[in-house]
């Protein structure tokens, strides 16, 4: 049986960053809601409680029966995880005179105790958070304090709890990880099992149990996440798998052709369908953003079923959803973040039962799965790429002329950065986790080319790094490489008269501009 980590979800911010941190001890750990713990699952050997963006005194604070966790298993709480356990068990928590943000540092840290093995007195934490824990509930007592924070981590001396109210699963929480190793090994007993191979062997011989004998269909996108799909259900049933690859018109330049050509180069089943013709009538003169990813996502639909039911005997749908995919689409309030084109009712309309294989892996979990089978580091280190593709870099409405203008610039971008080799031997395209270029076809700037004044199109370049999307902050590309693409594609790019380089980190902006 596979250990794991429960993660109740209280609506932090930072809930995916425990989650990661958890992965990186060899650990399996899920997110769930915070009021959907899996009482009865004898996998699950501790329980990490989030923060939350509430107070424990708001009407809206989320407050579950802490029962079922209390003194049953290992529980950790975090920040306002924290707050919540001292609230229910007879603390106080209080409003505090200032806020507190930002670092801090731990004193009167009890080393003695489990949970800070190994933590310095005086090592940095990070705090956020309004309120403040002022008494913490009989039976128990401080293991960590601040210069402002008298009860900075506590824990409940006859069962096994305990509490922070900093943030070890950031960054500036300087010894943030050996906490959590702490917690997930030595306190719950983690025999650090989780690995990608033994997560390929288990989760084919999963899928060989799921599907059967049944015949399974796969919408390629090109994307390392349903690459890497594909080539794990075929390992548990071979042809029985058929994938689908529709081109609607706004895949980078030449991609429908290459990605069809890499697939059946992996011995892939796999249909190229060329629908760009019908994406561009129904795109015509629509701007919103929100309402292309619906029409892309609806037209995706209709093309897709028309062409999956051909395969008569297919009983299954895959997608190559993985777990950021699922957390932006929908958090834990029903607040729709933004329409995703892997999370939603494709199954419903189809008439096909949902398999999901990567649904729990993070971006990077599923490069080292692909790396486990085999796959060619092409595909593996491809760049994020949304699945309404440019549709969502171009700003206003679609055309095939900006469509073209965007491939255009984007493939001198995205080129130059896989042939541009850094100090360290590594291509600028492998050390950043996403780039792409943007039309920015509601503005056009004036230039001058030769002895004529244009009134063009500027584009904008993005680049970020990040190891999940989840957080991002822009990349510090070198002044010769901008130099040298800028040029190249105000010279080359017909429609295009300026460059641009977008500095904003996620957050406060998203990775795509739409």
């Amino acid at each position: 049986m596979q250990q794991k980590i429960i993660i109740l979800d209280f609506g932090s911010q930072t809930t995916q960053l425990i989650a990661r941190r958890v992965r990186e001890l060899n650990t399996f750990c899920e997110i769930l809601p915070y009021n959907k713990f899996p009482v009865g699952d004898d996998s699950v050997i501790g329980v990490i409680l989030s923060g939350s963006p509430f107070s424990v005194h708001d009407p809206q604070a989320f407050k579950p029966d802490l029962a079922p966790l209390l003194g049953k298993l290992p529980v950790l709480g975090i920040c306002y995880g924290a707050q919540l356990i001292a609230h229910t068990l007879g603390g106080s928590v209080e409003k505090a005179d200032t806020r507190e943000y930002g670092r801090a540092h731990l004193t009167q840290v009890l080393t003695d105790d489990p949970l800070l093995h190994g933590i310095d007195d005086g090592s940095q934490v990070w705090m956020s958070h309004g309120d403040t824990i002022t008494s913490i509930p009989n039976g128990c007592h401080a293991i960590a304090s601040t210069a402002q924070v008298r009860y900075a981590a506590y824990r409940c001396d006859k069962q096994p709890v305990w509490a922070v109210q900093f943030h070890p699963e950031v960054y500036h929480t300087a010894q943030g990880k050996q906490l959590l190793a702490n917690f997930v090994v030595d306190i719950c007993g983690s025999k650090q099992q989780w690995s990608p191979a033994a997560w390929v062997s288990t989760t084919v011989e999963e899928l060989k149990q799921q599907l059967g004998d049944d015949r399974v269909i796969l919408g390629l996108s090109g994307g390392v996440d349903s690459s890497v799909c594909a080539v794990l259900l075929h390992r548990a049933i071979g042809d029985r798998l058929t994938c689908i690859f529709v081109d609607h018109g706004m895949l980078r330049k030449n991609e429908f052709n290459n990605v069809l050509n890499d697939y059946r180069g992996m011995g892939l089943n796999v249909r190229g369908i060329d629908a760009s013709k019908k994406f561009f009538d129904d795109l015509a003169g629509v701007t919103d953003p929100e309402q292309k990813r619906k029409i892309i996502g609806r037209d995706f639909v209709e093309v897709f079923n028309a062409e999956a039911e051909k395969i008569t005997d297919a009983r299954w749908l895959a997608q190559g959803t993985i777990y950021p995919d699922r957390i932006e689409s929908l958090n834990i309030t029903g607040k729709v973040i933004k329409s995703h084109h892997n999370v939603g009712g494709l199954p419903e309309k189809m008439h096909l039962k949902l398999c999901e294989p990567l649904k729990w892996l993070f971006k990077d979990e599923v490069r080292r799965v692909g790396r486990e089978l085999g796959m060619p580091d092409k595909l593996i280190m491809r760049h994020p790429f949304p699945g309404p593709g440019l549709a969502v870099r171009i700003l206003g409405d679609i055309t095939p002329e900006r469509v073209r203008i965007l491939q255009d610039a984007d493939d001198i971008y995205i080129s130059a950065m896989q042939r541009y080799v850094c100090d360290d031997g590594e291509t600028l395209y492998n050390k950043v986790w996403q780039a792409g270029a943007i039309l920015l076809s509601t503005v056009r700037s004036v230039g001058v080319m030769g002895d004529e004044r244009t009134y063009e199109h500027p584009v904008a370049l993005r680049a970020v790094t990040s190891t999940d999307a989840m957080t991002a902050d822009w990349a510090h590309l070198p002044y010769d490489f901008m130099a040298q693409v800028s040029s190249e594609i105000i010279n080359r790019v017909r429609g295009v008269n300026r460059v641009c380089y977008d500095i904003s980190s996620k957050p406060p902006a998203t990775i795509e501009w739409e």
